[in-house]
């Protein structure tokens, strides 16, 4: 359970790498927002292409340790990151604008932070983290199987 390749300390890597990702994609966001006014959706997508870019380069270097074909791997991180960006985007969108729609939430959380859909992509930026890009990333994206294989009829 416990080897290089695998087990907890690739979980543990992961993990930190998701990390390093996240301090990029939030720094983006909200350099976005509060020095150049970019609207809260639009800098959410461009701070998860952002941090995409640096979890790819990380996990294939040392999280995972991938031998495998850079493009095989960049097209399986591609479909992933995708869909990662639009649960991501849509995600924080859908949250922050419903809790919106609740005064006592609404005014709470704006007292203690200036830009209230921070707390929503925390929240969203978390679950996405957990249930789909480690367990894509882990299952599909790093593992040794070419894409082509998948769509091909027998």
């Amino acid at each position: 359970m416990i080897s290089q390749k695998g087990g907890v300390f690739m979980f543990l890597r992961a993990q930190l790498s998701a990390q390093m990702a996240t301090i990029a994609d939030f720094l983006v966001t909200i350099l976005l927002v509060r020095l150049f006014d970019v609207y809260y959706v639009y800098a959410t997508l461009a701070g998860a292409i952002y941090g995409g870019i640096v979890n790819c380069v990380i996990n294939y270097k040392w999280t995972f340790k991938s031998k495998g074909k850079k493009t095989h791997i960049a097209v399986k991180f591609i479909i992933v990151w995708i869909c990662s960006i639009w649960l991501n985007t849509w995600g924080t969108y859908t949250l922050t604008e419903s809790l919106a729609r609740i005064p006592w939430v609404r005014d709470t959380l704006s007292q203690y932070f200036g830009d209230f859909f921070i707390i929503p992509k925390v929240i969203v930026a978390v679950i996405v983290a957990l249930f789909w890009n480690y367990n894509m990333q882990r299952l599909f994206v790093y593992r040794n199987i070419d894409i082509r294989n998948l769509f091909k009829r027998n």
